[in-house]
């Protein structure tokens, strides 16, 4: 490596200074009300995972149209081809385990059947971080198209954006006004304070500003437990501002509800001072941002754990409300009360039964596996016209 060579922190200040004063920096890039935001977060496409931090910020600041980034040896092995003379990009990561050789007794190491060293997994007491060097999407022959693959991620998703903007505010449970022209978090009494979403031109607007203010609510000393003491214009008030712009960038990103950066312009002489002063304030500020993102989000992924434990269990249990075809007859269930489940058939007969009747468990197997019900039930139709002929000709059979 030169001996001129800039560590990664300050070659992203360097750029990220010089695009925030022509106007091109990830926060600057245009926003659309039509799910095509400027910001995409970097992901790496055979992991599945989004990049972190400074690296997220770095790989979006190397103007790619495509968000996906890997290693020469991740695209060899999906059989994609790096294009020849294409050029690398740097990326620090914190390397948690090592791969080393297994050693006999006398401290050899030991082979394989192919004669080629046994090696193992071993987590290293310290992390140490380490570099890699990755491609973008744009530079892989044979990788599928992005945004083929961004449009099903989005399609899979179970609720809109504004939906999920709007469960990931209530399951906060922060104190959020509404009313004048002004939107910031005051940490003296731990409160949002908003305009009214109509006087914004669009719901996914006011959803991106309140998410931003989370962003801010979630440095109380009752949370994430940053300093939030500094005034309007000071250094500190801009490093704030620089860690929840970040974090907005991938929290709009990640919902695809875009990034307002327009009630945000103002902090950009502020952070390009603070970054010419202290390069590694990148660093820093890319970190805590990632705290944010991962703390806002987690709401939602709360949220879904909470959704797949309650379905897990009422798939164990009869449920009031559920319609159940079973054995030629339909099934409405009922209250429970004190163990006992009220089933009523459509005949009108009303039944009480426990985990330990072979109804409630016969119901239940059909409304969980109702193709295999409907299979039973086929099968036996298909056995009528042999049954009857059978019992024609004399013959009794169990049925």
């Amino acid at each position: 490596m030169p001996s001129n060579f800039k560590p990664l922190h300050e070659q992203i200040a360097e750029k990220l200074i010089a695009e925030l004063k022509a106007g091109t920096s990830p926060f600057q890039k245009p926003w659309t009300n039509d799910n095509s935001a400027g910001y995409f977060t970097p992901l790496n496409p055979t992991t599945g995972k989004n990049y972190r931090g400074m690296n997220a910020l770095w790989l979006a600041m190397q103007n790619r149209e495509d968000p996906r980034w890997m290693t020469l040896k991740q695209a060899s092995f999906n059989h994609w081809t790096v294009e020849k003379g294409a050029k690398a990009t740097l990326i620090n990561f914190v390397k948690q385990t090592d791969i080393r050789p297994v050693l006999d007794e006398k401290g050899e190491p030991k082979l394989k059947e192919n004669g080629k060293p046994l090696t193992q997994t071993v987590k290293l007491d310290k992390p140490i971080i380490t570099t890699a060097f990755v491609f973008n999407g744009e530079q892989i022959k044979g990788i599928p198209e992005w945004k083929e693959a961004y449009g099903e991620k989005i399609a899979a998703q179970q609720w809109t954006p504004i939906e999920r903007a709007e469960m990931i505010l209530a399951d906060s449970k922060a104190d959020i006004q509404h009313g004048g022209n002004e939107a910031y978090y005051k940490p003296s009494t731990d409160q949002i304070r908003l305009p009214k979403p109509e006087q914004f031109d669009a719901a996914a607007k006011y959803y991106a500003t309140a998410l931003h203010e989370l962003g801010h609510w979630s440095g109380h000393e009752s949370r994430l437990d940053r300093k939030m003491t500094d005034n309007f214009g000071s250094p500190g008030y801009a490093r704030e501002e620089l860690r929840a712009e970040i974090a907005s960038l991938m929290i709009g990103s990640e919902l695809n509800i875009g990034h307002d950066f327009g009630q945000h312009a103002a902090y950009v002489d502020n952070w390009i001072e603070v970054l010419q002063k202290e390069p590694n304030e990148v660093f820093k500020a890319s970190a805590d941002a990632q705290k944010i993102f991962d703390f806002v989000i987690g709401f939602e992924q709360k949220r879904e754990q909470q959704v797949e434990a309650a379905e897990k269990v009422s798939l164990k249990t009869l449920n009031a409300g559920d319609i159940i075809p079973y054995n030629e007859k339909t099934y409405t269930v009922g209250e429970t009360v004190k163990g006992k489940t009220l089933v009523t058939d459509e005949d009108g007969k009303k039944t009480k039964v426990s985990p330990k009747d072979g109804l409630y468990n016969s119901l239940l197997n059909a409304r969980n596996n109702p193709q295999a019900q409907e299979q039973e039930q086929s099968i036996s139709q298909e056995m009528e016209p042999e049954l009857a002929e059978a019992e024609t000709a004399g013959y009794k059979m169990k049925r």
